[in-house]
């Protein structure tokens, strides 16, 4: 296989269901070895039996991010396995209650929240970093929303925390970027997921189609490119940037 990013080492949170699944599938198709965690182990062994299946090296960690132990335990087992770390996919989230206003807002679904897709993501970041740093060509894409750069109804405590994403990118690609390590963010639009079905039922497809300018909603391969574009060489001079795939909802 001669590809771009051959014999390189990926993580990516959240791997076992939709975009962490398809930035898993998209980055071994380029030649990369592949550790992918999750919470839901029988989940997270069948994608690693699919990514397996189209010729990668894969491993399944069960992971909880918002568990420092887990994090923790997740790094060392990549290390373990591949011996390095060279891109990190921090891609796991929850979106908590949607359509409930701010003061109806539980503090626990808060907190859940928070700590999954803010904690969460720093603590893996945390732990990825060092040995990141050891590898040329090293980067973290971190996926953030669109809700990340909007506000709607979707719940507050979604938009506070993917907001957070791209601060804690921005901050992350300063402090780095100097040292051969760049981090981007990617904010998605509407793609077919259980995390999106869960936000948007059946009844609402046709609308949240006709919201884009595209009159769509995305594939998933359409956002693991340019995760994988953003882990490959080609884009060695972005750093700190959240490239919005949305087909164009956001520039309404």
């Amino acid at each position: 296989m001669d590809t771009q990013l051959e014999g390189r080492v990926a993580l990516v949170t959240g791997g076992a269901t939709g975009i962490g699944k398809a930035c898993a599938l998209a980055l071994a198709r380029e030649g990369a070895r592949l550790v992918i965690s999750g919470r839901r182990e029988q989940l997270g062994e069948q994608a690693a039996g699919e990514i397996r299946a189209a010729g990668a090296e894969v491993r399944f960690v069960r992971a909880d991010v918002g568990r420092r132990a887990d994090v923790e335990s997740l790094i060392a087992q990549t290390l373990s396995t591949f011996g390095r770390l060279d891109f990190a996919v921090n891609n796991a989230g929850i979106e908590g209650p949607a359509f409930v206003p701010t003061a109806d807002y539980p503090e626990e679904a808060w907190d859940e929240v928070l700590n999954t897709n803010l904690k969460g993501l720093w603590l893996c970041m945390k732990y990825e970093i060092p040995h990141l740093m050891k590898q040329p060509g090293a980067a973290i894409v971190n996926v953030s929303s669109v809700g990340g750069v909007n506000g709607s109804a979707l719940g507050v405590a979604y938009h506070a925390s993917k907001h957070g994403v791209i601060g804690i990118t921005r901050a992350a690609a300063v402090e780095y970027g100097g040292r051969g390590l760049r981090v981007n963010a990617v904010a998605p639009g509407s793609f077919h997921t259980d995390l999106s079905h869960r936000l948007f039922p059946p009844t609402m497809h046709d609308f949240v189609a006709a919201s884009s300018p595209m009159k769509r909603w995305g594939e998933l391969d359409e956002i693991a490119s340019a995760v994988v574009w953003l882990c490959s060489p080609g884009a060695g001079f972005v750093n700190g940037h959240t490239l919005v795939v949305d087909g164009g909802f956001l520039i309404q």
